[in-house]
């Protein structure tokens, strides 16, 4: 067997490890990073339509998100505790702060600005949509640093 075969047995929570992050990263690159935008692209969404539409994508994208955290943070629980693991309970607990802050905080005030521009009341100009963008982008710059330090694990 060559050395770029992998041959290590790993349990389900191993697989877990690996392939959750990997998941939850596929959801934020493809909804918040293209469905986002390019739903407004589409002939007749108007932006009622569209921002009625993120509402309910971002609702269940945040539903995912919060499984995703929860096998997670269970997963490497279970796990004994490495140098390594500890690195990753480390990004957990950032990817942990920013789903809090998206959930409790940013959502609600989007989804309320959202039903303001829908109901013909736009509010006043914010930074809340610019908040939101930037700690996705830290949000997906932790999960590439979590999967890539549990690909290196199994095959590095």
């Amino acid at each position: 067997m060559d050395s770029s075969t992998l041959n290590i047995k790993m349990t389900l929570n191993d697989r877990l490890i690996i392939t959750t992050p990997i998941l939850w990263l596929g959801f934020v690159l493809s909804i918040s990073f293209m469905e986002a935008w390019l739903k407004f692209q589409a002939e007749g969404v108007t932006i009622a339509i569209g921002l009625s539409l993120g509402k309910l994508i971002f609702f269940a994208l945040n539903k995912v998100e919060i499984f995703f955290m929860i096998i997670l943070s269970i997963s490497l629980f279970k796990k004994h505790w490495t140098l390594r693991i500890k690195n990753l309970v480390n990004i957990l607990v950032w990817l942990l702060v920013i789903l809090l802050i998206q959930t409790f905080y940013l959502l609600p005030i989007l989804n309320q600005r959202a039903d303001m521009i829908i109901s013909g009341k736009p509010p006043a100009a914010s930074f809340f949509h610019f908040y939101y963008v930037f700690i996705e982008v830290l949000k997906v710059i932790a999960l590439i640093i979590f999967s890539q330090l549990t690909l290196h694990k199994y095959h590095g």
